[in-house]
């Protein structure tokens, strides 16, 4: 609770015991509080004694209704407030005065009292919404240890360019992106990613800025200004979200700007009709003024933005960034999901997963290995680290144009390459039919065994396609891999369909021709890794980026990015996007429910002020706590078919 928080408290209890005390001794003495002066001026010590606790209650909205109403902006909660207690106070006075038990101080002052009991709960609500955020919004550098001319100065991160070397000390935030050059250490996360881990970081690594050196001193070569950096870029995400509302949202913003007129005219109508036909003024002022306490608008301006808000600051705090309350509301109807395959599905890296004959594992390893050490191919390096040692020495490499490596050494020599290496060097081979690149190794003219590199598919991939399929989701895989392997890739991991063979431009029509088939109501996300498939990202409903930490692409051209570059942040996301439109939906009906119920007793005269005062401030605390629920814990708990998946697995 803040130090403002405290004090509004404070402020409360103190009004909510003065006017208790007030309220019980007008009504338990013998003639009430009008009786201790009695006469006809009796009036003055209970309207003294409320108002005293109305101006110290109340002084804050009776300011905001007249700067509203200087501004031209007098139709809003603050304004009804001020005439319907302010009205109640002059009715009070003239029945006093006319000689009549005075009636409305008590809850007028009630009404103002409450009104402010409900704002404090939102205050309360939205800074509890706020904290993950906030949070998140601690990643900013306040200075950086740059190094110039020996020395090392303390500058503002915007004022370090690329190329130079700053220095990073356990405790301090990595200021700007870049590259370890010195040192080696951990580096807090959380607030990036939500995750808890910390990750271990050495010369040659990345590094982002906004993640927090735990241990060790570190030196780091700057590879992006502080305005392209990914905590400037993140942090404008989070501060520009507020500006996409979803339409729920505009429904009520666009329902208070026309329902509070009508309210505040049909108040006016119910006092003014009725009175001048029945002559008893009293009775219909007063049903007037009680008909504008329920009709405050409250319940849905306040709740509704707040449960999008607690939504969207929920999603962050587990490493979830969305762009805003609108992509959370589509993000709840999304039912097909388009991923990439490599990077997204995959981890993009390739590794050794089968050796043929196994028996021959090391042997063959060792051949391939010191054919392929000189060479950067992903598919070179990945035999090389299978191998795990050092390869043999000594051997003079031909490179032979799209067949492989011919590696010779004192009369022996080594094939290592595909089929078509092999059948040009007429080697009879046993082919491999596994989904992958294979390389084949033979020795002095005869085949010695085969190796298999695929892209590995991620732990979390089977688990997560299970659970959107048990949704009723459909599920599509898209690669520019052959049909063999997609094929293999498509039916181990489970989803509904996949295309094969696709080109960057490809991509864009297949998820062009998905948006035109689809049927009105169903909701499109794309799942790519942000760096090369922004184009998709951007054309479809909902775009998804993997692995935002880092990657510029992911931040500009997605409307969810997934910091944890972790696949199980989509069906998280997806439970924290229904969770908030199911209470964004509740509080809608509850409160015009609520509301019109009592509007409807209020005019015919079956409800009196303090009704008037729940259907006000009740129901506002209660679509408060209501949003609330918003912000609670998220266990990533897989769905049971994601189980089997994974016990199957």
């Amino acid at each position: 609770m803040t130090h403002d928080q405290k004090k509004q408290l404070i402020r409360i209890i103190m009004c909510l015991a003065a006017f208790f005390a007030v309220f019980i001794a007008d009504k338990t003495l013998s003639g009430g509080l009008v009786g201790v002066i009695g006469g006809k001026y009796g009036w003055l010590l209970p309207f003294a004694l409320y108002l005293a606790v109305y101006a110290a209650i109340g002084y804050d909205v009776l300011w905001r209704a007249l700067r509203g109403i200087l501004h031209g902006q007098m139709l809003d909660e603050n304004f009804l407030m001020c005439i319907a207690t302010l009205g109640a106070f002059a009715l009070a006075i003239y029945t006093g005065a006319s000689g009549l038990a005075p009636e409305g101080f008590d809850e007028g002052c009630a009404v103002l009292l409450f009104y402010q009991v409900g704002e404090f709960f939102q205050d309360y609500a939205t800074g509890r919404s706020r904290k993950s955020i906030s949070a998140l919004m601690d990643i900013r550098p306040d200075s950086a240890n740059v190094l110039r001319d020996g020395k090392t100065l303390s500058v503002d991160p915007s004022e370090v360019k690329v190329g130079e070397i700053v220095v990073v000390n356990p405790g301090e935030k990595v200021p700007l992106d870049g590259r370890v050059t010195l040192g080696s250490s951990s580096l807090d996360t959380r607030a990036l990613t939500g995750e808890s881990l910390p990750r271990e970081i050495t010369v040659g690594d990345s590094v982002v800025s906004g993640s927090v050196n735990v241990n060790s001193h570190i030196e780091v070569c700057v590879e992006k200004e502080f305005h392209d950096s990914t905590v400037s870029k993140i942090l404008d995400l989070v501060e520009n979200a507020a500006e996409q509302k979803s339409k729920a949202e505009n429904f009520i913003t666009k329902f208070a700007r026309w329902y509070t007129p009508v309210v505040v005219g049909a108040a006016l109508l119910l006092a003014v009709i009725p009175g001048a036909v029945t002559g008893n003024w009293q009775e219909w002022v007063y049903r007037a003024l009680s008909f504008l306490v329920v009709s405050c608008p409250c319940a849905l301006v306040i709740s509704v933005p707040l449960s999008f808000f607690a939504g969207i600051g929920a999603a962050s705090k587990l490493g979830v960034l969305v762009k805003g309350s609108n992509y959370l509301e589509k993000f709840d109807k999304a039912d097909i999901f388009v991923f990439d395959k490599t990077g997204t599905l995959t981890k993009g890296n390739f590794a050794v997963v089968k050796v043929s004959p196994e028996s021959d594992r090391e042997r063959i390893l060792a051949l391939a290995a010191a054919a392929e050490k000189d060479s950067s191919h992903p598919i070179a390096r990945s035999v090389v680290a299978a191998f795990g040692g050092t390869p043999e020495e000594g051997y003079v490499l031909t490179n032979e144009a799209g067949m492989g490596v011919v590696a010779v050494k004192d009369g022996k020599q080594v094939l290592c390459g595909n089929e078509k290496l092999m059948r040009a060097h007429g080697v009879e081979f046993l082919p491999e039919t596994g989904a992958g690149t294979v390389v084949y190794v033979a020795e002095n003219g005869k085949f010695v065994g085969s190796v298999l590199v695929a892209d590995e598919i991620k732990e979390e991939t089977r688990e997560v396609i299970s659970h959107l399929n048990s949704l009723g989701c459909k599920t599509v895989m898209l690669t520019g891999d052959n049909e063999h392997i997609a094929s293999s890739v498509a039916e181990e991991i489970g989803v509904s369909s996949f295309k094969a063979s696709l080109l960057p431009q490809n991509k864009v029509e297949e998820v062009e021709r998905a948006l035109a088939e689809k049927r009105k109501r169903d909701v499109l996300c794309f799942v790519g890794d942000g760096i090369n498939d922004a184009p998709v990202l951007m054309r479809s409903d909902v775009g998804i980026a993997m692995g935002g930490v880092g990657s510029d692409a992911a931040i500009e051209a997605s409307d969810i990015v997934l910091m944890r570059d972790d696949l199980r942040g989509i069906p998280l996301a997806k439970r924290i996007a229904r969770k908030t439109m199911c209470v964004v939906y509740e509080n809608i009906l509850f409160s015009i429910i609520v509301k019109a119920a009592i509007l409807v007793l209020t005019a015919i005269g079956l409800a009196n002020m303090w009704l008037a005062v729940f259907g006000d401030v009740g129901v506002a605390v209660i679509a408060i706590l209501n949003a609330m629920r918003v912000n609670g814990k998220y266990a990533e708990k897989p769905s049971r078919q994601a189980l089997k998946a994974r016990t199957a697995a």
